[in-house]
């Protein structure tokens, strides 16, 4: 599950780069560098905002729970940051004990989805937003976060409805943002630089997952 970090990635607040990018890209004589500053920051703007549909989903059948406004970051990926990643966790608890910490402002993390034991699938933040998922900033800002339901020294819990749930929405992520399907944008939350967290750890079956991904990726689209 992500570390707290919403210090470190947490403020939504227009600061003082943003309010110096005009006479930055003056400086400099550039205006494509004023449209690129614009582009990723106009939605900080006080009283600007991306248009959103309340508990609109990104992966069909999916179940929208909103996590803490405090848990992730509002944007509009991939415009302002390339998607190029899928972060697999394991929540090191119950769905609903990890429902209950990514709506608490307190926690400070929140991945994207969650999928259950039994394969169903909670959306807790959009995809074009940043999720506090992975401890490390430009990781959450490249990567969709998916947590899984139990623990990592518990293989019973990585059941055959989780892994082919799990496969199907990873598979679906790759085909919207043109991910390749491989371990180097598929990682375990293990993998991103500096983290302290060990999930999805031993008894996670990659080569069994990769290869669900790929077969669904494969099928013709059904969200």
């Amino acid at each position: 599950m992500g570390a707290k970090q919403a210090s470190e990635d947490g403020d939504r607040r227009i600061g003082r780069r943003a309010l110096l990018v005009g006479g930055t890209a003056a400086a400099v004589g550039s205006a494509v560098l004023a449209r690129d500053e614009l582009a990723r920051l106009w939605w900080r703007a006080p009283g600007v905002e991306k248009p959103r549909v309340e508990g609109a989903v990104d992966f069909r059948g999916a179940q929208w729970v909103a996590a803490s406004d405090a848990n992730w970051r509002r944007a509009d990926r991939p415009d302002d940051y390339d998607v190029d990643m899928v972060i697999i966790h394991v929540t090191q608890g119950s769905f609903d004990s990890a429902v209950k910490v990514f709506r608490d402002p307190g926690h400070g993390a929140a991945a994207h989805y969650i999928v259950r034991k039994d394969g169903h699938i909670t959306q807790m933040i959009r995809e074009l937003d940043v999720a506090y998922h992975a401890g490390n900033r430009a990781y959450n800002e490249r990567s969709v976060g998916i947590e899984h339901e139990g623990f990592v020294d518990r293989p019973e819990d990585f059941t055959d409805a989780m892994y082919e749930a799990s496969a199907r929405l990873t598979a679906r992520i790759c085909a919207r943002y043109g991910i390749p399907v491989d371990r180097e944008h598929i990682i375990g939350h293990v993998e991103v630089p500096g983290t302290d967290h060990t999930d999805p750890g031993e008894h996670w079956d990659w080569d069994r997952y990769m290869g669900l991904v790929r077969r669904a990726r494969s099928a013709p689209a059904q969200v």
